[in-house]
């Protein structure tokens, strides 16, 4: 495959939804704009699930909510894949909260990231590092996962990398090394510190690994207030700044999206040269540098404090 576009909707969490089955109409008429597009794939954002909270039960224990939207997202997403064969539209609904083996007969769970494929398949990827409020118990207790999930999808090397995952440069040593020709990371940033550190961390990744990587964040937060939300949402395709591929190594990208702004946004990233990367990253086409093949392995770090 030379090419592939997919849509990246920046989803606004703050709007009400009064059910399970509103939300994923809303969803499938995403999904039937993007099938009308002509588009292989539909990203939504980390924990775009959040949105469920506005109906969820009044007296929902606080501890529970993981729980609670893992029991959901088992409905949703045999919903969400219906509806990507119905649409011949691979379909990435975000995250949603899984059940891991209870550890001293407490439940806990997984931040699973789901790609849902026409052909029936179900693609997982578990976030690797907790962010301190996941790590805290904030809803119940989280756990990281411990693979890194290499998935074939029409004829690509792909990867889903989760939002504070991406910042992490031993994660992406090992990653380097996949020839991946595809790396998405649904992300959802609770601050514009948050959003600028895994924004700019893709785009620092593309060009190291010479490969696309689509990245995108949810706006606001449920329950929100607008007018005083922190949550930044947005959107970017990243390549390898080469001049076979991308002056820029910006494919596209949509702008910060602030809370108050109220968007909700979809990025439609069309014809993103994954074959043009791959050439450069395989060796198949001039490339300016190639820092992806580069190993420090055999350095010798001269400090005179660890005398």
């Amino acid at each position: 495959m030379e090419h592939v576009s997919i849509d990246l909707w920046a989803a606004n969490l703050e709007p009400a939804v009064p059910d399970l089955n509103t939300w994923l109409n809303q969803l499938e008429a995403r999904v039937a704009q993007t099938a009308a597009r002509g588009a292989s794939m539909l990203v939504l954002p980390e924990f775009a699930c959040a949105q469920w909270l506005s109906f969820a039960p009044a007296d929902l224990p606080k501890d529970n909510i993981l729980g609670w939207l893992f029991e959901c997202g088992q409905l949703a997403l045999d919903a969400v894949a219906a509806m990507s064969a119905r649409y011949g539209v691979s379909i990435l609904p975000g995250t949603i909260p899984f059940a891991a083996a209870p550890i001293d007969g407490v439940p806990v769970y997984l931040n699973r990231a789901w790609l849902l494929t026409p052909d029936g398949r179900r693609h997982c990827q578990d976030k690797l590092s907790l962010t301190p409020l996941e790590a805290q118990g904030a809803g119940g207790t989280a756990v990281h996962g411990d693979t890194i999930s290499v998935i074939e999808w029409n004829g690509l090397r792909i990867a889903m990398i989760i939002c504070l995952d991406s910042e992490f440069t031993a994660l992406w040593s090992r990653l380097g090394k996949l020839d991946l020709d595809l790396i998405i990371i649904p992300a959802k940033t609770d601050m514009i510190t948050g959003y600028n550190r895994v924004f700019s961390c893709a785009r620092a990744r593309a060009i190291e690994l010479q490969t696309a990587v689509c990245v995108l964040g949810a706006v606001g937060v449920p329950f929100g207030q607008p007018l005083t939300d922190t949550g930044v949402g947005g959107a970017s395709v990243f390549l390898p700044c080469d001049t076979g591929v991308a002056l820029d190594g910006i494919h596209a990208s949509l702008a910060p999206q602030t809370a108050a702004m109220m968007t909700d946004h979809v990025l439609i990233a069309a014809d993103i040269p994954v074959g043009a990367c791959r050439r450069l990253r395989n060796g198949h086409a001039e490339a300016e540098v190639c820092p992806a093949l580069w190993d420090a392995d055999h350095l010798i770090i001269d400090d005179p404090a660890a005398a």
